[in-house]
């Protein structure tokens, strides 16, 4: 058994902020997965470790073909699912991901190690704003899947990485419709996750030199383009 996520599951990412009947349209209806992503997706359900759903999927599937990065960057691996994902859709692109969890990082290289036969991706085990410190610039292409509210913290380092035109997707930004809410009707022990996420919206919707929007697939997508060179977040 997988331990990590059966101890701290966020339970708030498993409740789709659509109708339940649409989600299992895009769900049902959608081109499924086969192959090796099938057996991973299976895996990660059977385990009970988030990854995203297959709405999602499908959006980044379509999403990855259209803008084809050559370079990518990922915080938060889990088991790779993501990750595999994004070099099947942009067979050019390397892909650097970032997990600070052990256990996960050992299960994403052994799923890298017999999935990721053209050697696109690249594993760094830490926490992120220490990894983010030390990377290169020149990426095109970002996806967090992370701690949520963490993401207020991580994303300044992201954008210095980025190029001007690059995109960033950072995932379960709605919590299961809590951020919607008053705060006092959001329980306690997610009350640190709806303060980090306002303060995301509040850095990038409305930001002169980003393009961002908010995408109802999943718990929720906020994908954000790089519009100039130096970006400061207040």
């Amino acid at each position: 058994m997988v331990k990590s996520y059966n101890e701290y599951s966020n339970h708030n990412m498993r409740r789709p902020i659509v109708k339940p009947e649409i989600v299992g349209l895009m769900r049902g209806e959608q081109k499924a997965l086969t192959g090796f992503l099938a057996e991973v997706e299976t895996f990660a359900h059977a385990e009970n470790i988030p990854v995203i759903p297959h709405e999602t999927v499908v959006y980044f599937q379509f999403l990855l073909q259209a803008l084809q990065p050559k370079k990518i960057l990922e915080v938060g691996t889990a088991i790779g699912f993501s990750a595999l994902l994004m070099a099947q859709a942009s067979p050019d692109a390397k892909i650097t991901t970032i997990e600070r969890n052990p256990e996960m990082a050992a299960l994403a290289r052994e799923n890298l190690a017999k999935y990721d036969t053209a050697q696109q991706i690249e594993v760094i085990e830490g926490d992120a704003i220490d990894v983010l410190s030390a990377l290169p610039d020149g990426y095109d292409f970002a996806f967090m899947d992370s701690a949520k509210s963490k993401y207020i913290v991580f994303l300044p380092e992201i954008l210095k990485r980025l190029s001007v035109g690059g995109v960033v997707v950072i995932d379960d930004v709605f919590q299961g419709g809590d951020v919607a809410k008053p705060i006092e009707e959001v329980k306690r022990n997610q009350r640190g996750i709806y303060r980090g996420l306002h303060k995301l919206f509040d850095a990038t919707l409305t930001h002169p030199d980003l393009t961002a929007t908010l995408v109802p697939l999943g718990d929720g997508l906020l994908m954000i383009r790089k519009n100039a060179n130096q970006i400061d977040l207040v």
